[in-house]
């Protein structure tokens, strides 16, 4: 978007004669509501200051480029003032400053401040372009010199920015990707974002399929796949394959994707990526030959995870409403289903949490021997949760749980990869009952043996154990639990160690262990609060971009999204990791000795009211993101200059 279809002559004033930051502010604003673009003028006022307040906008070099995302603003808009004598800004190279931009946002995807800010920004670099601003002697003038400016240094770039966009379209992109995280939030899109930055760096073409909660987006189509050069698979679940047979195609891990897109990019450029082959069927996914037996097996316990997640999170969430809104039936046999709200939600949620084991079991079973192991799997988790066998009368029956679930999902997988193989000599007119008769009736009878006589028994006594260890852990006990879990949540941001400790504290709450999942939340809170709080009160640590992480961090924080300190570990993990761990360690430790439980598995401060003691829950959040805080300055030295 053009800064002159943003810039009215009525929002220009060329004479402004304000003496504080504040005043200019004000007038600022002023000129933006003449240009028409606000409908609610105070609280896009107040969204300018709050922008201020995380830091100046004064740039340096006499500019200041003031701006606000915000409901109250209807339409994209701009507003220019000179300032002739110079206004006391707070500039970051403490002078004068004589040029202001306002920029007002809609409150949309669509980020348009930050393609203007990115324009002027450029524009302003120049020395010449910022003496013709000055001089400018009416409003009209003022427009030529930004048009002039906008079509000398903007037109080349439009016209590559076309040609580019027009060979992609027309000959196809030369990279496409995927990625895909287990639970498909944050791992994902930042992979994506990363991959598409460093292409365009790079000067080649690229799109992006991103496998997220949300469901697909930006899918790859057939044409696109039969005319790129390479695909590059980062992810750490299972994504649909068979679409690329005969293509290059480099798998790796979501991390990679984040961490080392160049080096990816560079391999699928070079023509030594080998070409994957097929096996036949629309289900196959990314399990290719040379992973290795443990990437494997990983892949297929974080497919089971991220398909279980949602019947965790839903269902947990209402459980524990459900207990909140029948505080009147606290301590009695019903409570939780005492008022007929709290029953319904109770009802729901539990219907919703009661499906963890059969989902995680069916779709792991799923990624290791494809869509007919599904079936097969989705029993095994059942036939855990349930605990039967045929040793015990029913009423002794002992559940295996996750433990068992866990098991189960693997063997129904490969159990129906040995059955696929011994079936692979039947006749040909027989081929047709393999899917709807043979494979269904083996794997449930195979799976169902193996439950009852082998998995059951031994993991059923081993779940009973755990759970009654855990129940009769002492104090000292505890917070040493709390200690390990909260750190294993920061030592790789959402990676294996996270997940475990984060399957670990779901499974906990079907076994009343709420206190578990309280350590392990307020484990994965802490280190993007700790990184806020260290880029909010010790700036010169962190460069320009990073700073300007701040308030996401924060809002992920408290939504328990760990992952927002990914760019921070990536970029300097030995000062940031090591403080992180620290941090979160020390907030699950001290959520254990106060006593702190809950019965939701997800939320953040977003589910505070349910909570049990939740005020020291806050304490301990604040205290490991302070200790987090203090260990990233301790190790990070201040910056020799402004970056």
């Amino acid at each position: 978007m053009k800064i002159t279809d943003l810039l009215k002559k009525e929002s220009i004033e060329l004479n402004g004669n304000v003496q504080t930051k504040e005043e200019a502010i004000n007038q600022m604003v002023s000129l933006m509501v003449k240009g028409g673009n606000i409908q609610d003028v105070e609280t896009y006022r107040k969204g300018v200051f709050a922008r201020e307040e995380e830091g100046t906008t004064g740039i340096g070099e006499g500019i200041a480029i003031p701006h606000a995302k915000s409901d109250a603003v209807k339409a994209p808009g701009l507003a220019a003032m000179v300032v002739p004598q110079g206004v006391d800004y707070e500039a970051l190279d403490d002078e004068p400053v004589h040029l202001i931009f306002l920029i007002a946002a809609p409150n949309t995807k669509d980020n348009v401040h930050l393609d203007v800010l990115s324009r002027l920004s450029t524009l302003l670099m120049d020395d010449g372009f910022r003496e013709n601003l000055l001089k400018a002697e009416t409003p009209e003038e003022f427009l030529g010199y930004v048009d002039q400016a906008e079509k000398e240094k903007f037109a080349e770039e439009e016209r590559k920015a076309k040609e580019e966009e027009e060979t992609a379209r027309t000959t196809g992109f030369q990279i496409l990707a995927v990625t895909a995280c287990p639970t498909g939030i944050a791992h994902t899109y930042m992979a994506a974002e990363s991959l598409e930055k460093k292409a365009k760096e790079m000067g080649c073409t690229i799109k992006v399929e991103t496998n997220g909660s949300g469901g697909d987006k930006n899918v790859l189509t057939a044409e696109e796949i039969a005319a790129c050069q390479c695909i590059i698979v980062a992810a750490d679940k299972e994504v649909r394959m068979a679409r690329f047979d005969g293509k290059p195609v480099l798998v790796t891990k979501v991390a990679d994707g984040i961490n080392k897109p160049e080096e990816l990019i560079s391999r699928a450029l070079s023509g030594s990526v080998p070409v994957y082959h097929s096996k036949g069927g629309e289900e196959e996914t990314s399990s290719v030959e040379g992973e290795s037996l443990g990437r494997r097996i990983y892949k297929s316990l974080m497919n089971g995870v991220s398909h279980m997640l949602p019947f965790v999170i839903g269902g947990g969430i209402l459980i524990a409403l459900s207990y909140l809104v029948d505080g009147a039936n606290a301590g009695t046999a019903d409570f939780g289903n005492g008022t007929p709200l709290a029953h319904f939600l109770n009802l729901a949620g539990n219907t919703s949490f009661s499906m963890m084991f059969p989902i995680l079991a069916g779709f792991i079973a799923m990624a290791v021997g494809d869509r007919p192991a599904l079936m097969p799997g989705i029993v095994a988790g059942l036939l855990a949760k349930a605990g039967t066998s045929v040793f015990l009368p029913e009423d002794q029956w002992i559940a295996s749980g996750f433990f068992g679930a866990l098991a189960g999902g693997f063997i129904a997988g490969y159990l129906m990869v040995l059955i696929k193989k011994l079936l692979e000599k039947l006749p040909k007119p027989l081929e047709g009952t393999k899917p709807v008769l043979l494979y269904p009736l083996l794997g449930l009878l195979g799976i169902s043996a193996i439950m009852i006589f082998l998995i059951n028994p031994p993991l059923g006594a081993f779940n009973t154990w755990l759970n009654n260890s855990l129940a009769g852990m002492g104090e000292s006990s505890k917070i040493l639990l709390g200690l390990v879990l909260g750190g294993m949540m920061s030592i790789d941001f959402g990676g294996p160690f996270n997940k475990a400790a984060y399957v670990f504290g779901t499974a906990s709450i079907a076994s009343g262990q709420f206190d578990i999942m309280a350590a392990v939340m307020i484990g994965g809170m802490t280190p993007p609060i700790g990184i806020a709080l260290a880029t909010t009160f010790f700036k010169n640590r962190f460069t320009k971009s990073e700073r300007q992480t701040t308030v996401t961090n924060y809002i992920m924080g408290l939504s328990f999204i760990t992952e927002g300190a990914i760019p921070f570990a990536a970029s300097d993990p030995l000062r940031i990791i090591p403080p992180c761990v620290v941090g979160s360690a020390v907030a699950g430790a001290l959520s254990m000795a106060f006593g702190c439980g809950s019965r939701a598995p997800h939320g953040g401060l977003f589910v505070i009211g349910i909570i049990e003691n939740a005020p020291m829950f806050l304490v301990a959040l604040v205290a490991g993101a302070v200790v987090t805080m203090i260990g990233i300055v301790l190790l990070k030295r201040p910056l020799k200059e402004e970056a």
